[in-house]
C-alpha cells in the first residue's frame, strides 16, 4: 500500500516536471493520472490496491463521528434532566476481532465516545469489560456501535 501512494506521488512530481507548471491544478492531473496507472496495473504488485484500503479508513472515521456526535447528545440530554436518572454499570462485552491491534482501535474509538470507558480488555478472548454511565440506555447504542466498529475495522485490516 505504502509504495503504491509513493509511486502515485512520484507520478505526479514527473507530470508536473514534464509540464513545468508548480501549481495544484498540474500536480492533481498527474495524480489522477497515476491513480489510473496504478490501478490499471494493480495486478503486478503484491498487495491489494491502495484505494480500497484508504476508503475503508474514511469509513471508519466518518463512521467514528457519526457515533460521538450521536452519543454527544445522548450525554448532554441525560445531565440536562431536571432529576438525574441514571444507573451506571457495568457489563461485559465479547469482540469477534482476533488481532490485538484491532481489539485495541475497538476500545479505543468506543472510550472516545462520550458515556462508556472500556475499563479492562482480555485480548486472548476477546472480551472488554465496559463502564456505562447510564446502562440502561447505553447498552444497546455500544452494542450497535462495537458491531458497527467492528465491520469497518475488520474492512481496514483485512
Amino acid at each position: 500500500m505504502t509504495f503504491q501512494i509513493l509511486l502515485n506521488l512520484l507520478i505526479a512530481f514527473v507530470w508536473m516536471l514534464l509540464h513545468d507548471h508548480w501549481n495544484l491544478g498540474t500536480f492533481m492531473v498527474g495524480y489522477l493520472i497515476g491513480f489510473l496507472f496504478i490501478f490499471a496495473m494493480r495486478r503486478f504488485f503484491p498487495t491489494p490496491f491502495y484505494a480500497k484500503r484508504t476508503w475503508a479508513i474514511l469509513k471508519l472515521l466518518w463512521l467514528f463521528i457519526v457515533e460521538l456526535v450521536i452519543s454527544t447528545f445522548v450525554v448532554i440530554r441525560q445531565v440536562l434532566r431536571p432529576r438525574l436518572d441514571i444507573r451506571p454499570g457495568i457489563f461485559k462485552v465479547r469482540t469477534s476481532l482476533t488481532n490485538e491491534w484491532e481489539i485495541a482501535l475497538l476500545s479505543t474509538l468506543i472510550t472516545l465516545t462520550p458515556g462508556s470507558v472500556v475499563m479492562e480488555v482480555a485480548p486472548e478472548d476477546g472480551t472488554m469489560y465496559i463502564h456505562a454511565m447510564d446502562a440502561r440506555e447505553f447498552k444497546r447504542s455500544i452494542m450497535k456501535s462495537k458491531r458497527t466498529f467492528e465491520k469497518a475495522i475488520a474492512e481496514v485490516t483485512k
